[in-house]
Formats: structure tokens, sequence, C-alpha cells
């Protein structure tokens, strides 16, 4: 215990969105959360195409936002978000509604496709055929295919994002820190480039990331914080041919498009989330963090929120012994799995920050999940019984740690 309480901050407090992270570990997560019933079946309807009462789904999306809010606080957790209730289809596919210059067009297979090609599939062949058809998408993924100038006009969308996540921040103000919304980065709009209007692939990902600077800005310019959500950065390396082949110049034209899309927000209110795909599946061809971290941390923002729980990456904590985490920045290492129903001690969610602290000092890493508790509406990776369990579990986790650090 005695090495426990030796950890000293490794840089003076500072002012900032996250930066109350000076007295104690705060407890936050990656944003999507298990959808309630009814707005499920509101969902799926609007999905299918299918005739719905518009009337009735904003008032269900926004009570459910507002219950889902005092939910999060009830569980302990300080920076809340409105469990992405407001994309439709999945964390990265609800922008195609806010996106004008794409054409959706969908594609004949039976089984929707969920994790490209790659190594996984090529070592679990058998696993992918059964895998995929339990998944529960509605639908086809179909192909997303620019035919047009890429602007936003998701302005709607995004004002009531907003606003109904502001709706549930007032009945709990005295419980949590803040609020935060989770947005697509231009590098998970665009993985493939499908352009049929673009003269470039420079071009169309730099387009999608000017538009997408409108949604950012709008976020935080109503006071909450932005997390850009960027599973495909890191999951893109498996699906490269060959193997992490053009990897690095896929990769670096979409990170400067990403600082492209931050162009004049603050960092210090933006959170960059890098992940290698929710699936809960082998994970056998995922980068490197040791491969990636210099990319990620060219990103300006104030913190990044990377896993650390799943098991194929626990052991890269250690990556923070050789890469400095840059002045002024933090780290929301992921302390929880969301892939599994097992809950986790909140002993081992202690231990799994204060390993990190003490490399890169106290007030610079907060407890946060790996990724997010559901895909979006219609997949979710564990019972909702069990997710608060293990918000729960975090949040019991953090204050261990705390006791540690701050003793």
């Amino acid at each position: 215990m005695a090495d426990d309480t030796a950890v000293s901050s490794a840089t003076p407090r500072r002012s900032g969105t996250d930066r109350q992270n000076t007295e104690r570990v705060l407890a936050t997560h990656v944003g999507s959360l298990v959808r309630p019933p009814e707005l499920v079946e509101i969902l799926e309807l609007k999905e299918h195409g299918e005739p719905y009462d518009h009337e009735a789904y904003e008032a269900t999306l926004r009570q459910a936002v507002v219950d889902v809010v005092r939910q999060q606080a009830e569980a302990g957790i300080d920076i809340v978000s409105d469990g992405e209730f407001g994309k439709s289809v999945s964390w990265s596919r609800y922008v195609r509604e806010r996106l004008a210059g794409f054409e959706f067009r969908p594609d004949d297979a039976n089984t929707p496709v969920v994790v490209a090609a790659g190594t996984d599939k090529r070592l679990f062949p058998e696993f992918y055929a059964e895998y995929e058809r339990t998944q529960g998408f509605v639908g086809t993924l179909g192909n997303w295919v620019c035919t047009g100038p890429v602007r936003y006009v998701g302005h709607d969308a995004v004002r009531r994002d907003i606003e109904n996540l502001k709706a549930g921040l007032a009945g709990v103000s005295d419980a949590v820190v803040g609020g935060f919304l989770p947005v697509v980065a231009p590098a998970s709009v665009v993985p493939w480039r499908n352009d049929e209007h673009y003269a470039t692939e420079e071009d169309l990902v730099f387009a999608v990331a000017d538009a997408l600077n409108e949604e950012y800005r709008a976020i935080v310019d109503a006071g909450l914080r932005l997390q850009v959500d960027d599973a495909y950065f890191a999951s893109m390396y498996d699906h490269m041919t060959p193997i992490g082949g053009d990897y690095r110049a896929w990769a670096e034209l979409r990170t400067e498009a990403l600082v492209r899309a931050l162009h004049g927000i603050p960092p210090e209110h933006v959170r960059y989330h890098v992940c290698w795909g929710s699936w809960n599946a082998p994970h056998v061809g995922d980068a490197p963090l040791a491969e990636i971290a210099d990319l990620m941390l060219r990103v300006p923002v104030g913190a990044y929120a990377i896993e650390q729980a799943n098991p194929r990456h626990e052991h890269e904590w250690r990556v923070w012994e050789n890469v400095a985490l840059p002045e002024g920045r933090q780290l929301i290492p992921g302390v929880i799995s969301h892939a599994t129903n097992v809950v986790e001690h909140p002993e081992l969610v202690a231990d799994r920050i204060v390993r990190l602290a003490r490399l890169v000092g106290r007030e610079n890493v907060l407890g946060g999940t790996d990724c997010g508790f559901a895909q979006g509406p219609f997949v979710r990776r564990v019972h909702p019984s069990v997710m608060w369990a293990k918000l729960q579990a975090l949040s019991e986790g953090t204050r261990l740690a705390t006791q540690r650090l701050w003793p």
C-alpha cells in the first residue's frame, strides 16, 4: 500500500473542462448505452421506412435521455452522456442523416457484414460465419457513396440532442461534473472511398471534415464536452491489404482531416476516443497501440479515451513508459470492458487506474470504459442490468483509486 500512495502529480493544476480531476479521479465512459425498449421500437419503424408518430418519438427520446442521465448520476458517474440515444442507426452511420452529398445504396446480402475482412476473419472464418448472424443489425449495411458536394444539414438533429442532454443535466446538476455528446470522426465516416464527385480522396475527406466542424462547434458552443469517436482509425490497420500495408498513409490523411475538423474548438473541451471496434471477437489482428500512439497524439484534444481493459490491449498501459503524454492532456483508459457480462471488481478498476497514474500523473487519469455498451439501438454488448453494475463498479473503483492517489 505504501507504493500505491507514493504517486505525485506529474503536472500543475490547470483550468479546463475536465480539470476537476485535481483532487479525485473522475468516472466517465465512452458514451453509448443500451437503449430502452420503447425507444428501440420506434427506431425500428424509422429504420425500415415504416410510418411512426414523430411527436411520440421526440417525446420518448427526450424522456429516455432525462432518465438515462439520472441513472448515470445515481451510479456515480461524474461526466455523463445522452447514451447516444439521439443516434438512429449506430455510433457512426447516424451521420448519414446529417450530411448532404451522399447516397445510400443497399446491397443484396442476406447477412450484414459486421467486420471487414482481415486477420481475424482469415483465422476464425467459422466463428465469424456464425457471429455476424447473431448481432441484431436491422436492414442492411450497404454502401454509402458520395455523389455531390458534402455539406452539413443536421442542425436540427444536433440542436435536439443538445437540448435533451441539457434537460437531463438540469435534473442532476449537483451530482455530476458535466455532460458530453459523442460524434463521429472523419476517418470513421469515410474509411473507404466510395466517391463519384470529388477528384481525390483528400478532397472528399477534407470536405467531410469541414462539414463535421459545424456539428462539433454546435456542441461546444452549447457548453457541453465533445467526444470524437474513431474506431476505424485503429481497426483499419487489420483491414488494409496487405495487413497494415498502406495504413500509415491512410491514417495520416485522416488525422490531418480530424485536426481540420477541430479547427477553432478549444482542445480542453474535446475528448478523442480510439478503439479497435466494439465487436466481442478475437481481435488478434489489432494494431499495436505503440504503432499508432504518435498519430493519436497529433490530435489537439484535452483527453484520449483508449482501451485498456480489453485483454488484447490491457498490457499496453506500459506504452506510456516510453511515450510522453503532451502537456495539458489526459488519458481516459478503459478500466471496464464493454464486451463481457463479467462485472469487474472495484479493486481491479483501482489497480488499473493507479498503475497508469504512476506514469502520467494522478491528475491526468480518469476512469472510463473500453467502448460503448451498445453499438447502436439494435446491437448491445451486455445486458442492461450488467451495464449498470459495471458503471457502479467503475464509480467505486475510482473512489478506491482516489484514496490511494490522494492519501
